[in-house]
């Protein structure tokens, strides 16, 4: 909700700076360089089918995994995992928009040295440097093209106020940091006798570690990233918990699921995610998306793993009815 009123409000802004999205639009059409960002006549429709799985995801987020998976009834969290997607929307798409509309901004320097930037990038040789290339990606990156609008054409103390509402609902990452870190104490210290043994106050200080730890790791792992945010989110977040998302149908609806098939699944996921961002073009079979190859195999393992393996006993199975 945050992020959704104080994007609308920096739509409308931007817009009036820009004197109206129509203008822009217009400008991008005349161009010969832009005109293919208004269409797909530059992505394959293989390509555009694979984002129809970037939802996916949402069922697999830390947090509203932990939320269908503790629910007494399917309607507690029927609504959550409809409308969840339908709110990612409505925030990725203005910011994409408003990333599609800087292309025309070519007056404001900012915006000129990263369109200068990606120019460079693709007049690069294939024999480039990775130093050049990562170098040229961190100055085109658009991660803070709607700060920098706003900076161009907002008030001063009102780009300030929008700017903060937006970086925090975008840091907002905790709720999933502190699901993963509820699953981590309850699911694995507190089941193999963590809190038996050592009491309840060692159980909170593991998850205070675990949450340092965790926030540690991913802050070194985007310090080595040259992708901007959209990139990564696509690779590591989206695709793995779209990947994921089998093996949650499948815990919440089939009973013959087992802990076989669901460690085959989380197995699968995590090597892809490591192969797919170490290797270029890897599990992009047909121009598809690694996503789509991704969660079709984790389908199969789910279902395949599952049936070769002793079912869960009544009593396993009578604990989640």
């Amino acid at each position: 909700v945050l992020f959704l009123s104080f994007g609308a409000v920096a739509l409308v802004v931007i817009s009036r700076g820009m004197g109206g999205f129509p203008a822009a639009m217009e400008s991008l059409l005349a161009s010969p360089s832009t005109a293919p960002l208004l269409t797909r006549e530059r992505i394959s429709p293989w390509y555009y089918f694979s984002y129809t799985f970037i939802p996916l995801s949402t069922i697999a987020f830390p947090h509203i995994a932990i939320f269908c998976l503790t629910a007494k009834r399917m309607v507690q969290f029927k609504r959550t995992v409809i409308w969840y997607p339908i709110c990612l929307l409505a925030i990725w798409m203005p910011c994409v928009f408003l990333g599609v509309a800087a292309n025309a901004l070519r007056d404001v320097p900012r915006i000129e040295q990263k369109l200068e930037a990606r120019a460079a990038i693709a007049a690069l040789p294939a024999t480039a440097p990775a130093e050049e290339r990562n170098a040229l990606r961190r100055q085109a990156a658009g991660d803070d093209v709607v700060l920098v609008m706003l900076e161009a054409f907002a008030p001063l103390w009102l780009a300030g106020i929008l700017g903060a509402g937006i970086m925090a609902a975008v840091m907002a990452s905790d709720s999933q940091i502190l699901a993963l870190s509820t699953m981590f104490t309850e699911d694995v210290f507190t089941f193999y006798g963590g809190t038996a043994r050592f009491g309840e106050n060692v159980q909170i200080q593991t998850g205070r570690v675990f949450v340092v730890l965790l926030t540690i790791v991913a802050y070194l792992i985007a310090l080595r990233a040259p992708h901007g945010i959209f990139d990564l989110a696509v690779q590591y977040a989206f695709s793995g918990y779209s990947a994921m998302s089998p093996l949650l149908v499948a815990a919440l609806f089939w009973k013959r699921s087992t802990k076989w098939g669901a460690l085959a699944v989380t197995l699968w996921v995590a090597f892809a995610v490591l192969y797919t961002s170490q290797v270029t073009g890897a599990l992009a079979w047909y121009g598809l998306l690694p996503v789509v190859p991704m969660t079709v195999i984790s389908c199969i393992l789910m279902v395949v793993v599952s049936l070769l393996t002793p079912p869960p006993s009544a009593e396993t199975v009578g604990r989640y009815v």
